[in-house]
């Protein structure tokens, strides 16, 4: 017999709020349901009960930055994120020279298959690779140095120095070779992201028409909707085909924004938080991408010449900024922050309650939506 915990309310899929339960043994669930349990709980919780949160897009966390995260950092990252509710998470390598994020992703590659079964640790997802083929016009914080056209010579590098463990790769669209290049990785498994890009809407189309699925931070660093040239956002949010992740801590993208965006493709949207190394950290100066950012209290991370280089915030708080400032329903607000990621990152047993699949799973304060409770393959955390 496993342990069957019961909730006040629940969110899976088809299911909004409505009192349910889950039955874990030996990793995984092994029955669910809505109602009352099929017999007395093990535990009780008047939260909210849902798929484990998963982080499409994260630079680093707790003082390291992926890019060059040591053994100890990423063991750091991996319990410290799990304690948030966090149970997998797309790790983001940004615009580097080719033949560093080649090094990047081998030494990924190491990590993922040394972490891979450790005990309550958030899992590692195929890794982001953000750049180095986006628009200068887009850049936002990456170094335009680094920034190059997809020929087929640095696509395969990527490709081979990442192999199954390439999750996806964000480029602009509007670059030389790069709706071929699209192409290329997908017909490698690797998915593909639009963004840093100021293409407009028939370049942005053929992208997709190309194989591209996903949308890199929806609204930042790309062309937006104009009213006669839809733009990457206007495409984003059309197209049904896509995928566009947000980042909700409020300062990347206005709540109003944010509204729109749900309001226009709310069952496709999936909330990131784009964290660097200065999440868990106190306000001061750290490193992203060999570059110095400064994070200041209540403040996203900026570079020297202000620009925003990205956040420092939990993803129960995107959760519940969406909710709270936005006017999303909390069942559309908690999906989006799992069922949606897990889907769209190709880990769809990852974003359920469902028998049979890994029972990664939190609990949600029922007012604040800020995770009291979290398991990762059936194993408690904290």
């Amino acid at each position: 017999m496993g342990h069957l915990i019961s909730a006040a309310a629940v969110v899976d899929l088809g299911v909004d709020l409505e009192p349910g339960w889950v039955e874990i043994d030996e990793g995984m669930i092994v029955a669910s349901g809505t109602g009352e349990p099929p017999r007395a709980p093990d535990e009780h919780h008047d939260g909210i009960l849902a798929p484990g949160l998963i982080d499409a897009q994260i630079n680093g966390a707790y003082g390291a930055d992926f890019a060059a995260a040591t053994s100890g950092d990423w063991d750091r990252i991996v319990d410290g994120l799990a304690a948030t509710g966090v149970t997998a998470i797309a790790p983001t390598f940004i615009t580097a020279p080719v033949e560093d994020l080649v090094e990047q992703l081998r030494e990924f590659r190491r990590q993922r298959a040394r972490l891979a079964g450790r005990p309550g640790a958030t899992r590692l997802l195929g890794a982001h690779v953000e750049g180095p083929f986006i628009s200068a016009a887009c850049k936002g914080a990456h170094d335009e140095a680094f920034l190059s056209d997809p020929t087929p010579e640095r696509v395969d590098a990527l490709i081979e120095a990442g192999g199954p463990d390439l999750g996806y790769v964000t480029l602009a669209p509007e670059r030389a070779g790069a709706l071929e290049a699209i192409e290329r990785l997908v017909a490698a498994g690797v998915r593909v992201s639009i963004g840093h890009s100021d293409a407009d809407d028939t370049t942005a189309s053929r992208a997709v028409d190309a194989g591209a699925t996903l949308v890199t931070h929806l609204y930042n660093a790309q062309r937006g909707l104009r009213h006669r040239d839809g733009g990457v956002v206007g495409v984003a949010l059309t197209d049904e085909r896509l995928t566009p992740g947000l980042i909700g801590d409020l300062h990347h993208v206005d709540p109003i924004a944010m509204k729109v965006a749900f309001a226009t493709a709310a069952n496709r949207l999936m909330l990131v938080t784009d964290d660097l190394s200065t999440f868990g950290m106190p306000p001061g100066r750290y490193e992203l991408g060999g570059a110095a950012v400064v994070i200041e209290q209540d403040q996203p991370a900026r570079r020297d010449d202000g620009t925003i280089a990205g956040a420092a915030v939990r993803l129960d708080t995107c959760i519940a900024n969406a909710v709270r400032h936005a006017g999303v329903d909390v069942a559309t607000a908690v999906r989006a922050a799992s069922t949606v990621p897990a889907f769209a990152l190709g880990a769809p047993e990852l974003g359920t309650l469902g028998t049979g699949t890994p029972a990664d799973l939190v609990v949600l304060h029922p007012d604040e939506l800020r995770v009291t409770h979290t398991w990762v393959g059936g194993c408690r955390v904290g």
